[in-house]
């Protein structure tokens, strides 16, 4: 006989809904927040916001963290949060000229909003606008720590000073910055730490050029969640970002960063059937809900489209979103389990733990907000767009 998830507690919320615990969320800052007051005291903070698109949260994350300094992905998230009092903010996605004219609208409006570039031509384009519009736009230059995605690689040195070259003197050159996401590709502590290590060792030797060659680089800016939790030497280091780490998911639990039990975010689904000879269980959580994000893919424990929880939040041992269609979850044990099938009747509620949690968050238009200091349910918009 399968085990009897079956519970008395109900979310009021229409399903499938995107769910929020406060309460772990604010843990969850805390433990960050607690890590670098230990390891890196001197850091300024700069959270990357793009995960929670929300200004109560992200007034909720700052103000916990002690700073007023933010990381965006989309220039869309620079407006709305300029809009609710930031003033320092990292668009920490290499710029597109044909955006500049929308940088350059922020800081006339008082938002010290720095720009990332890796490339020779950009910065040129920079420089121009700079000179063309008198707005010296601050630039960081990316630098690549670990082949994961863009930057200059800390041992090209003649392109990092033609990047800087181009800067000098129209844009303002602040310094640089780096993103360990190759990170996340980690399967032990000791490939954490590794990571961590070349994230700081990158920027440092970078800056070091750019001063040697005559640039001004006070900024030295890293971070990535896995990396952000790291116990390693930062000295040097002006700067830490870090996005995932308030909600934290399945791909963080997956390479040692939290435990399943720290994610904070879930989405509440319904059984909506069964099919039994086929040892599915259907639920209204589809691709729309959860996302298309298969990140635990590649990691010991693969998670299919999320691993599924009572309506508590206690995992159901086994039992994971094996396929979605866009409005249908179908739920089935993974692949060489021998756990039986769990008894769950239709219309039970479930929790469904992300895999990415950007990605799930993305697919909703707010928070179903709980915590334990308040028994109604709050809504929080999300915005979105580019």
């Amino acid at each position: 006989m399968g085990l009897n998830v079956m519970s008395r507690a109900r979310w009021e919320i229409p399903t499938p809904g995107l769910l929020l615990d406060l309460d772990q969320f604010d843990r969850n800052i805390e433990r960050l927040r607690s890590h670098l007051a230990e390891t890196a005291a001197n850091l300024k903070l700069r959270p990357h916001m793009k995960t929670l698109k929300s200004v109560k949260l992200g007034h909720r994350l700052t103000k916990a963290l002690g700073t007023d300094a933010i990381t965006v992905s989309t220039l869309a998230e620079a407006e709305v949060y300029a809009g609710a009092g930031y003033r320092d903010i990292l668009y920490a996605v290499g710029i597109s000229p044909a955006k500049l004219d929308r940088v350059a609208a922020l800081i006339r409006a008082g938002i010290d909003c720095q720009v990332i570039t890796d490339n020779q031509d950009v910065s040129r384009a920079i420089a121009r606008f700079s000179k063309d519009s008198g707005i010296a736009i601050p630039v960081l230059i990316e630098i690549d720590c670990d082949g994961h995605r863009a930057g200059i690689r800390s041992d090209e040195h003649e392109k990092l000073i033609a990047v800087a070259s181009e800067l000098n003197g129209s844009a303002d050159l602040r310094g640089v910055m780096t993103h360990g996401g190759g990170s996340y590709g980690a399967s032990s502590k000791g490939e954490l730490h590794a990571a961590a290590e070349q994230e700081v060792r990158s920027v440092r030797i970078a800056a070091r050029i750019l001063r040697e060659a005559g640039f001004q680089a006070p900024v030295i800016s890293v971070g990535s969640t896995p990396t952000a939790l790291a116990h390693v030497n930062r000295t040097g280091v002006s700067e830490l970002r870090a996005g995932v780490f308030p909600f934290f998911d399945l791909v963080m639990a997956g390479i040692g960063v939290c435990d399943v039990s720290e994610i904070a975010l879930s989405v509440v689904t319904s059984v909506i059937g069964h099919q039994r000879q086929k040892g599915w269980i259907l639920c209204d959580a589809g691709w729309m809900a959860l996302s298309r994000d298969r990140g635990t893919q590649s990691q010991a424990q693969d998670c299919g489209y999320g691993l599924v929880c009572d309506v508590e939040g206690r995992a159901i041992p086994n039992l994971i979103v094996a396929s979605t269609n866009q409005e249908h979850g179908i739920l089935a044990m993974r692949e060489g389990s021998d756990t039986a099938m769990a008894d769950i009747p239709i219309g039970t509620q479930l929790r469904i733990l992300p895999n990415h949690a950007c990605a799930t968050a993305a697919q909703h238009g707010g928070y179903n907000v709980t915590s334990k200091r308040s028994r109604r349910i709050q809504w929080f918009e999300r915005f979105s767009g580019w």
